[in-house]
């Protein structure tokens, strides 16, 4: 079968990839056209647009890349029309995965969502028209098959949650502490991790304020998990006047011997509790206390962090704009790295939370389902 993929973050490639050889384990003729990233396009297929072409974020982003957005819309219409797939799979990203999703089904074309869009956050007016235009939607989420079954949504599929396969096929995953040290050319003290996120904004905003931290803590090293969207120059402008490595592809290595984190919200929130490094999370962005109006007025969960969402409670501390103050991220932080009973705390809820979200295996359970879901259609 002919299978046409959308993913337009670097989680999404990484997930989309482990899908992507799932499908050929359950669909010996499948082919791929994609849009993605490396990870992806080293599966095999044609891909359309690496997602270096299409990540925006916020709404200055939007705003400000208008005309690249809807090339990019008229480019993935064209394109899926062209090549007409037997089955459109759209991964999270649902500001632009959302309207092809609509263009695809008035089509004809069979359309999957694999990673829901995250309407029990902020716009939930999305489920109406989710309802109509997607055959099957796979839920990742321990807390969604129910939010969604109590909104009437159909065809609902919870298949775990894709992080577990990321972390159980990483490479090294058996390498000792001082094997990793020597390898990645660090020292012997201990490691803090710096997660600043995939997107430019999200390094304009959170960096700055991360590498603060580094003179704070003279017997510890800080060390950044490179983006996979980004090159070592990225980094560079951030990096002068501080003794701080960038690491990448070394991210789930990183977490599993640091001392502790700083992360900006998102999935990342999620591999580090699961590595059980304890963690901040924090996350600024442009606008200040206008940005954060707008955002209070659209999100409606009471968290921004997966480990807090997903647990029902407070685990760990969440300095999102106006909560946010440098004093309070430093207090935070060498709280969590001494052996204090915050910490202590924190790792025993980390222990709660790998039990909800589950084993291994995401991949396989979704691409079976879809599979089988095709050929009852053929």
């Amino acid at each position: 079968m002919k299978y046409y993929i959308i993913a337009g973050e670097p989680s999404g490639d990484l997930h989309g990839s482990n899908l992507m050889k799932a499908l050929i384990a359950e669909d010996s003729d499948a082919q791929f056209r994609f849009w993605g990233g490396d990870l992806m396009a080293a599966v095999g297929g044609t891909l359309v647009r690496h997602y270096r072409d299409t990540a925006v974020m916020g709404i200055w982003d939007v705003l400000t890349h208008l005309g690249k957005i809807q090339k990019n819309f008229s480019l993935c219409r064209k394109d899926i029309s062209e090549n007409r797939p037997d089955v459109l799979i759209l991964i999270d990203y649902p500001g632009f995965n959302l309207p092809i999703a609509q263009w695809a089904h008035k089509r004809g074309i069979k359309v999957f969502y694999y990673i829901s869009p995250k309407v029990w956050a902020s716009k939930e007016y999305r489920i109406k028209k989710m309802r109509i235009c997607i055959d099957r939607l796979y839920s990742i989420m321990p807390f969604e098959p129910r939010y969604f079954q109590s909104r009437n949504f159909p065809n609902v599929f919870y298949c775990g949650n894709p992080v577990m396969d990321a972390i159980a096929q990483r490479p090294h995953a058996d390498e000792s502490e001082p094997d990793f040290r020597t390898r990645c050319g660090l020292s012997p003290k201990p490691i803090i991790a710096l997660l600043p996120g995939s997107r430019v904004a999200e390094l304009k905003y959170n960096l700055p304020e991360m590498m603060r931290l580094t003179r704070e803590f003279p017997d510890h090293q800080f060390v950044i998990a490179g983006a996979p969207s980004f090159k070592a120059a990225d980094y560079d402008k951030f990096l002068a006047g501080y003794d701080v490595k960038v690491l990448f592809g070394e991210t789930y290595e990183l977490l599993r011997f640091a001392k502790a984190a700083v992360v900006t919200s998102g999935t990342a929130t999620l591999e580090t509790a699961l590595f059980r490094c304890p963690q901040i999370v924090m996350y600024l962005m442009w606008g200040g206390g206008f940005s954060d109006w707008i955002a209070h007025l659209f999100i409606k969960v009471p968290y921004i962090s997966l480990v807090n969402l997903i647990l029902g409670r407070e685990v760990v501390s969440e300095l999102f704009q106006k909560k946010y103050s440098y004093e309070r991220l430093k207090s935070e932080l060498s709280e969590i790295v001494a052996d204090s009973p915050r910490r202590t705390t924190m790792l025993a809820d980390y222990d709660e939370l790998a039990q909800r979200v589950g084993d291994a295996g995401c991949s396989q359970r979704a691409a079976a389902d879809m599979v089988a879901f095709l050929k009852q259609g053929v």
